[in-house]
């Protein structure tokens, strides 16, 4: 092999970068060809391809995003938009993909591995719901994010003893949630895998001011059943039964968004150069991702079809530490 390609795709993610980067100055440094492949899978079907050289990648690891960019492409889901994409590859003579994104990025690199292109799958999402890695590309500064949000929201909480509502991204993965109440000292956490109904939040709430606390936080998945939006709703329609309201701050993509933390740039490096040392080594149809703190391969079949858990033991210390 000595022609590799590489894109993102999906959500974008702080660290998407610096795997770029490692991806492109890894194979050069092989004597291979580097290509970067612009909006994705979108992209690769309308033949946006172009060579990238060491100073194509310079000065983008601090940089929050991706520099090819990403976009949906509904025709890559059908076997003759997936063909016309390898064709395009094959036309130039890559003979391998870095796929870097989550989940919907992943079933695509799964998809083209099953038609006979060799493609090595980068975890990267900030939602950290991708089966096969502990961690994701991303997930460091989302959290740094909302930590800040919840520490600056804590000072007017407590001026005024209000509470406050928090809704954090991660679509049906209560991971940033959890962690991010965890760490922010929030009083409450509501997430998919762990639905609180809103009189259990009010209670939570009003012991905490009977605790002698001047706030409460409650930090919420935007993908509970009972998101911000409707916890704010039930609150206001029950405001004289309960005796207070809740103001709401729901972060959205501003958690995708800033340069990536140092860890987010490490991890990006660490699974970029992951990637085309596997390719190298002949290996393709793998997720190249972090577990123990080693880099790890993962078959994209399994990827795919695998649901990664919450950790159980993180929601029991979360409910004891917020007392």
């Amino acid at each position: 092999m000595t022609r590799i390609a590489v894109l993102t795709s999906g959500g974008d993610a702080p660290g998407m970068n610096a795997a770029i980067r490692a991806v492109v100055r890894t194979a050069i440094g092989r004597n291979w060809e580097a290509y970067g492949v612009e909006h994705g899978y979108s992209g690769l079907i309308q033949g946006n391809i172009r060579q990238m050289g060491t100073r194509d990648v310079g000065e983008i690891m601090q940089r929050g995003g991706t520099v090819l960019g990403s976009a949906r492409c509904p025709e890559f889901q059908t076997e003759a938009g997936r063909a016309k994409a390898i064709a395009n590859l094959q036309a130039l003579g890559i003979e391998g993909l870095v796929a870097i994104g989550g989940n919907g990025t992943q079933t695509g690199s799964n998809a083209l591995s099953e038609m006979g292109f060799p493609v090595m799958g980068v975890a990267s999402t900030i939602d950290n719901d991708l089966y096969g890695s502990d961690i994701t590309i991303g997930v460091d500064t989302a959290l740094n994010i909302a930590l800040e949000a919840i520490d600056r929201l804590k000072v007017t909480a407590s001026s005024h003893h209000r509470g406050f509502l928090v809704e954090v991204m991660g679509r049906n993965c209560g991971y940033l949630a959890l962690m991010a109440g965890i760490a922010g000292g929030a009083e409450a956490v509501v997430i998919p895998e762990h639905d609180l109904e809103p009189e259990a939040v009010a209670d939570v709430i009003r012991q905490s001011y009977e605790r002698g606390k001047p706030h409460a936080i409650v930090v919420v998945a935007e993908g509970a059943r009972y998101n911000a939006e409707r916890l704010n709703r039930y609150f206001d329609e029950h405001k004289e039964r309960l005796g207070f309201d809740l103001r709401t701050t729901v972060l959205g993509y501003v958690q995708r968004g800033g340069a990536p933390t140092y860890a987010d740039r490490m991890l990006g490096t660490r699974l970029g150069s992951g990637a085309v040392d596997a390719l190298a080594a002949g290996r393709s149809g793998l997720l190249v991702g972090m577990r123990k703190n080693e880099i790890t391969l993962t078959p994209l079949e399994e990827v795919v079809a695998g649901k990664k858990p919450l950790d159980e033991s993180i929601l029991r210390i979360a409910g004891i530490l917020a007392q």
